[in-house]
């Protein structure tokens, strides 16, 4: 006997659980058009919250994999001039020999090339002209600028050796000229009276809306074919790749050293990378996410706001019932429980159905096109959570009403 009481002690609370968790599902049955209202609410709220956390991945991942497609391994160094107070000074601009400098002193680097700048307005066919853009490049700058060949081949080591007088344009100039990229192979174009037999044609793996070198009419030859057309051997652009990305930060700064050692001390040097860029694009989509976030959260807050109005509506048309429990022993902690479990009921029930249609349009999407957007877990896990919360916060107020109210005064409420 002495160890039976203390066995129905532990009991009594889970069958009492277990009741409350009952009379919830039976309240939410009997008023299922109300609070399925009431959870719409949490629904939209739920859903809300995955969308935005998925938007903001979404977006995040679709820049960095354009940056990225761009070069993350890629520095470029270009020369800027001389400070205002010597702008009359003879310009100091960039050589080849700053280029092997560099590539003797700074280690990592994969890949380099010089870029120079030259412009002609050559025939095209038809009587026509049209104005090209000429670089003279190293066949490594295809490895730098991590182009893309639509057709044909890009010129190699010995095109360049040879000072073969070979190029390739761009895509959209082919289209242009010859009708498609597979047409330009073998045309010939003249440069100052000099024939260049089109190999092959290129394109920038992203769009850089004219941002870079490289135009719409552009023409890439061998440097060393590009010499014949310079007067010095000052080089528009150096482009180095590095082995790995974590080594562009540092491979940065020591190029910028070599060149300024080499050159004048007035004389400015651009030195740069797409780290600055990275970084910047993660901090933009991190402080957007954040705002849709909170966006999201307000969406819950308003829910919660009206779970709590429909629970202190319920309570009040409850209110015999509430003393008729209390009359056949029912205590405060349980009456308080029972309407606390209405509430997160409601909650939990709007929080896994946000969950699914927060989780169905982005994989909905996966399906309709090729574009693989990212999906969170992480973000249905804070979203039922999130949901329980406020159910917990939004019902603990009427909850606590219906455990204050007097059994007989309840007897006589009509």
């Amino acid at each position: 006997m002495a160890t039976a009481a203390p066995t129905r002690s532990r009991l009594r609370p889970q069958m009492a659980f277990g009741e409350i968790i009952a009379f919830s599902y039976d309240t939410f049955c009997s008023n299922k058009i109300r609070f399925i209202l009431t959870a719409l609410g949490m629904v939209i709220g739920t859903a809300s919250l995955i969308l935005v956390v998925t938007i903001g991945m979404t977006g995040r991942q679709f820049v960095l994999n354009q940056i990225q497609a761009i070069g993350t391994n890629e520095i470029w160094a270009e020369y800027l001039g001389g400070a205002p107070h010597i702008s009359n000074s003879n310009p100091d601009p960039l050589t080849i020999d700053d280029l092997h400098a560099v590539q003797q002193v700074v280690p990592g680097i994969v890949a380099s090339s010089p870029v120079t700048t030259l412009s002609d307005r050559v025939p095209v066919g038809n009587g026509k002209e049209k104005d090209v853009s000429i670089l003279g490049v190293n066949p490594e700058y295809l490895q730098v600028r991590n182009l893309v060949i639509p057709s044909g081949r890009f010129f190699d080591q010995e095109d360049s050796q040879a000072h073969n007088k070979v190029g390739v344009i761009t895509e959209k100039m082919a289209i242009d000229v010859y009708g498609s990229a597979q047409a330009a192979i073998g045309k010939v174009i003249k440069l100052t009276g000099l024939p260049f037999t089109i190999i092959g044609t290129f394109k920038e793996r992203v769009e850089t809306f004219g941002q870079s070198e490289i135009v719409d009419n552009t023409m890439l030859i061998p440097y060393s074919v590009s010499r014949y057309f310079l007067e010095t051997p000052s080089v528009k652009l150096l482009y180095f790749s590095m082995e790995d990305p974590s080594m562009v930060p540092t491979a940065t700064a020591q190029i910028k050293r070599v060149l300024q050692s080499r050159h004048r001390g007035e004389s400015v040097y651009n030195v740069s990378n797409l780290t600055a860029l990275l970084v910047m694009t993660d901090r933009i989509f991190t402080g957007l996410t954040w705002m849709l976030l909170g966006i999201a959260m307000v969406v819950l807050l308003v829910s919660g706001i009206g779970i709590m109005n429909i629970m202190l509506a319920t309570v009040n048309s409850r209110i015999r019932e509430i003393g008729i429990r209390k009359a056949v022993g029912a205590t405060n902690r349980e009456i308080r429980f029972q309407f606390l479990a209405e509430a997160i009921l409601i909650s939990l029930i709007g929080g896994l159905v946000g969950i699914v249609v927060g989780l169905a349009i982005p994989y909905s999407i996966r399906f309709l096109t090729e574009y693989r957007v990212p999906i969170s877990g992480i973000s249905a896990i804070i979203a039922i959570l999130v949901s329980s919360l406020v159910g917990v916060i939004f019902g603990t107020v009427p909850a606590a009403r219906a455990a204050q109210l007097d059994p007989v005064e309840s007897l006589r409420y009509e």
